[in-house]
């Protein structure tokens, strides 16, 4: 077997390719105006399968996309990805549908202007509701600004709004709620916010869902683009 390989100089167990001068502080040190360089291409499966895989060993998985490395040991990996994270955030455009909601829990109208999506195929919304096509761990991070209209009566004194994040409709982890609007001496406004971190099975629903947790007035988002959504693929 002849192995030709051009431009190639080694220098006190350095190696340079592409260029007769490798930088000091390289092993190696590869240089091309034209031509990349190509990380072993694998599936999830194939990478599983690689015996005793050494700290900082770098594949790209062709099932998710994203090149990965191994932050953990060798007799027990963890393949971490390197890839830029694949993020979604909406806004509210909605300010008159009450997320007071009397009795159960029922969700909001936050997916009213996309601010962007990185990903089509990962992060998809029909009405009230965000579909997560890829399993995965994801990052979640609510907030909901409200007000209280002023209305006859004193059964608008002491809204409390609280909100949950629904997976499938259930809803789940942290629950936000900052206290409640007193509706007196102009204290007609409160926000809400949750950050959590979920695992996520391919084809599960997200949304966000509110009940009332004081009197029964209604209560609305503020204005358009003050409560929104922001989810991100973090593993």
């Amino acid at each position: 077997m002849v192995l030709l390989i051009s431009s190639i100089s080694c220098y006190y167990a350095q190696v340079g390719i592409g260029t007769t001068n490798p930088d000091n502080s390289s092993i190696l040190d590869i240089e091309s105006t034209d031509m990349g360089i190509l990380i072993p291409r694998l599936t999830t499966a194939q990478i599983n399968a690689i015996v005793n895989p050494a700290m900082g060993l770098m594949v790209f998985n062709t099932d998710l996309n994203e090149f990965q490395f191994n932050n953990g040991t060798i007799a027990t990996p963890n393949w971490s990805k390197i890839s830029h994270p694949s993020s979604v955030k909406y806004s509210n455009t909605d300010t008159t549908t009450n997320i007071n909601n009397n009795g159960a829990y029922a969700n909001i109208p936050i997916f009213g202007n996309l601010e962007w999506n990185d990903d089509t195929a990962l992060y998809t919304v029909a009405g009230n509701l965000l579909t997560i096509n890829t399993s995965g761990r994801y990052r979640i991070t609510v907030n909901i600004s409200y007000t209280v209209p002023t209305i006859g009566g004193n059964t608008d004194q002491r809204v409390s709004v609280e909100s949950q994040i629904a997976i499938n409709g259930t809803p789940t982890g942290t629950i936000g709620n900052t206290g409640y609007v007193r509706h007196n001496a102009g204290h007609l406004e409160a926000s809400l916010h949750i950050t959590e971190v979920f695992n996520i099975t391919a084809g599960q629903t997200i949304s966000v869902q509110t009940i009332r947790g004081g009197n029964s007035a209604p209560a609305v988002m503020r204005s358009a683009g003050t409560s929104n959504i922001y989810i991100e693929k973090i593993k």
